[in-house]
């Protein structure tokens, strides 16, 4: 019989009772870092961290990315700023994205966490705890420039611009908006939001602002302002649908079979046997699904790889188990323990998207606690 467990992932997978393993390269998420970096010149790049770094987890994450260089993170929720902060230094910078939920005031001052205030109320709050303590604190304020998401209204900012009494208590670090069409370069909403950004930024002269997104990083000098904040381009998704991907691969999945068979022509595979077998095919069932991550969706677009070979998803995605036609594969060479890659030099995070009909940020976030998680990459 094959040797079944030919590596230490493969080894460790196995040992803590799974069936998969992700991959994480920290020195290509490092290598990421510096090149979007680079992209900014002068101004400074930040790290959106949210959602547990987008499921590779926010606390190495952070830490690697400190190392390199980086001072601001970016969160979506106020617990997950209170799950990192331990973990930080006290000069890096840690902001909350959907703001400042009534009643976390205290906590996110006590703390040294940065809510980035998206309504006129949450900014009176924070102003007024401020005054209360006495002491400055520091904020960014939002501006909603075209994607009707987060933020004050354009019309908003000509009357806090002249509301003197609730912005002195506040260190504003930033002025922010957010790009709704980066990863479209050819979109005239680009520059809308532009346009509408420097009106804003000219009724609050001297105070920087925070722009450029991963896809922004890449539109060109007028969206490269003071404080950049790529997300899906550090953990190697495409910033945008212009050409190749200028970005390294941060992160790989392996999966092994968990059972082979061959079936007769004529045999119902899979869920309410929407896949009829047109001919004798041998099977292999590999152990992850839809609770893993990998969309129902990838049926029967979807596709894993044995060394150089493509081998189809066949039936629909189960929670915990997909099947995949490996007929033409020759006697051996796939077997219960052997592992196929669903994301990797064959397969990218955004050809598993492409294919599932989603987005890399969906199959990113999504990907399962159920894995086996490595760091590599780093001495």
């Amino acid at each position: 019989m094959p040797d079944i467990v030919n590596t230490p992932e493969e080894r460790a997978a196995f040992a803590c009772g799974t069936s998969g393993y992700l991959s994480i390269d920290l020195g290509a998420l490092v290598a990421n870092y510096q090149q979007l970096s680079r992209r900014n010149g002068d101004g400074l790049t930040a790290a959106v961290v949210k959602a547990d770094a987008y499921g590779l987890g926010a606390r190495a994450v952070s830490q690697v990315l400190y190392k390199a260089g980086c001072r601001h993170f970016f969160v979506a929720l106020a617990r997950e700023a209170f799950d990192l902060r331990p973990h930080l230094p006290a000069d890096a910078s840690l902001y909350i994205l959907n703001g400042l939920m009534p009643g976390i005031e205290e906590a996110c001052a006590d703390q040294d966490i940065i809510p980035v205030l998206n309504t006129t109320e949450q900014i009176r709050r924070w102003s007024a705890l401020a005054m209360a303590r006495g002491t400055p604190l520091p904020a960014v304020i939002q501006f909603d420039t075209g994607m009707s998401r987060l933020g004050l209204a354009p019309d908003e900012a000509e009357a806090l611009a002249a509301a003197q009494g609730i912005l002195k208590p506040l260190d504003i670090r930033f002025l922010m908006s957010h790009l709704a069409c980066a990863d479209t370069p050819a979109s005239p909403a680009n520059a809308a939001q532009l346009a509408q950004m420097n009106t804003i930024r000219a009724l609050f002269p001297g105070v920087p602002v925070s722009f450029a997104n991963s896809g922004g990083l890449f539109l060109g000098d007028g969206f490269l302002q003071a404080l950049a904040r790529p997300g899906i381009a550090l953990y190697g998704g495409a910033p945008n649908d212009a050409g190749p991907n200028p970005m390294q691969a941060v992160v790989s999945l392996y999966v092994a079979a968990i059972q082979t068979r061959t079936v007769p022509a004529g045999t119902q595979i899979g869920y309410g046997g929407t896949y009829v077998a047109e001919r004798e095919m041998k099977l292999a069932t590999i152990g992850a699904g839809y609770a893993d991550g990998l969309p129902r969706s990838l049926s029967p677009r979807g596709a894993v790889w044995l060394g150089n070979i493509r081998l189809p998803i066949v039936g629909r995605v189960s929670m915990d188990s997909l099947m995949v036609d490996v007929t033409g594969l020759p006697e051996g060479a796939i077997f219960e323990g052997s592992f196929v890659e669903l994301i990797g030099p064959h397969q990218s995070l955004d050809a598993i998207a492409a294919d599932a009909g989603t987005i890399s940020y969906e199959i990113l976030t999504a990907l399962g606690r159920r894995f086996h998680r490595t760091y590599v990459g780093l001495e």
